[in-house]
């Protein structure tokens, strides 16, 4: 009884002192607000690996995310537009830099009308944060709604009108901000990877299995006092004779001129070993159920990371999916979700289009521009 007492006491002390007035701060008596913004060495010239549309006027920029971090990016405008515009955010792939696949989409869709910005996100590419190639789940959450919060104070964005683009790993990300933001009005999730569940469960879910984590978790532990600053390595290079056809076709982007990219961790030394640890005891897409705003889940027939989309379609439409060990309730708009399914188009063709073209750019511009209205 005596320990109930107190801690009724403690509470009703904390209510009390919540609602005493609130002095207002004059400027003698607040103190200076440390400056969080980091000074970036960025890189002036075009350095992308596809040509910079004559369509577009190209910047670079930077923004700050609440974890203190200061991200890099290129924002894309369409020439000679007035007024305030819809704008879109884009990052993807995992492991990638803006000048790669997020910047083609982004470009894509200014020369279709949008102020459109591709950063790349903390740790990575151009961005702050130390050490390199670390990943979180919330981290890289923020990193999208950071950029929502640049592009609104644009003055020539209207902040009522902005959308999210997500590839690869990054479009598990997206769904992951678009159930978290409402500012977010619209999203794509183009080849999407689910990393919290490809991470804790491995491909289609082969691991997911008790002894399967453990003996991960104790490898990574021992990873943290060996040498946590070890890296993974990027796509393997030079190919064996024996390897999925993925792993191929993630070559042919990541190793050759189509996509290599000095800065890119896929390209060269990949990720930390134990840089995406967070990620496997993680499953993030838990309330994509109550999305109301419009999603497009767009992958390729071919791909072998589809079972991701699908399932992620499935459950945010149904609230629940296979590979979703938790069941919600059906979603309270499934009328703004579709799921495309792009023929003959394999998980890497939605990185820059491939040999078939096969990236539907007009398709998304009028997914945006019906939904940012």
């Amino acid at each position: 009884m005596k320990k109930i007492l107190i801690l009724a006491a403690v509470a009703t002390l904390m209510t009390a002192c919540n609602n005493q007035p609130q002095t207002t701060e004059t400027e003698e008596t607040k103190e200076p607000k440390e400056e969080m913004k980091q000074e970036l060495n960025l890189t002036q010239e075009w350095d992308k690996v596809f040509p910079l549309s004559d369509k577009v006027s190209h910047r670079k920029v930077t923004f700050e995310t609440q974890y203190g971090l200061t991200l890099a990016a290129d924002l894309y405008t369409p020439k000679d537009a007035e007024g305030k515009l819809a704008a879109i955010a884009v990052s993807g792939p995992f492991g990638a830099v803006k000048e790669q696949s997020s910047g083609l989409y982004a470009m894509k869709m200014a020369e279709r009308g949008f102020v459109a910005l591709a950063f790349d996100p903390s740790f990575t590419g151009e961005s702050s944060g130390e050490p390199r190639r670390t990943a979180s789940p919330d981290i890289n959450t923020e990193d999208f709604m950071a950029a929502v919060d640049f592009l609104s104070k644009l003055d020539n964005v209207d902040a009522e009108r902005i959308g999210i683009i997500g590839i690869c790993g990054w479009g598990g990300i997206a769904l992951n901000a678009a159930a978290t933001d409402t500012r977010i009005k619209a999203t794509v999730a183009s080849t999407m990877y689910d990393m919290t569940r490809i991470s804790g469960n491995g491909y289609y879910d082969s691991e997911d299995k008790e002894e399967s984590r453990h003996a991960a978790r104790e490898a990574m532990g021992k990873q943290r006092l060996s040498d946590p600053t070890a890296m993974a390595g990027g796509v393997i290079d030079p190919l064996p004779d024996e390897v999925p056809q993925f792993v191929k076709d993630y070559h042919a982007y990541y190793k050759t001129p189509r996509g290599y990219h000095k800065r890119s961790g896929n390209s060269n030394d990949g990720w930390r070993v134990i840089g995406t640890q967070a990620y496997a005891n993680a499953r993030f897409l838990y309330y994509i159920n109550e999305i109301r705003s419009a999603v497009l889940v767009m992958h390729g027939e071919e791909a072998h990371s589809r079972y991701f989309g699908e399932a992620a379609y499935k459950y945010m439409v149904e609230g629940q999916a296979e590979g979703y060990n938790f069941i919600g309730k059906p979603n309270p708009n499934p009328e703004n979700k579709q799921l495309l399914i792009i023929p003959g188009a394999t998980h890497c063709d939605l990185y820059d289009g491939g040999e078939g073209n096969y990236i539907p750019w007009d398709t998304l511009a009028e997914f945006f521009t019906k939904n940012l209205k």
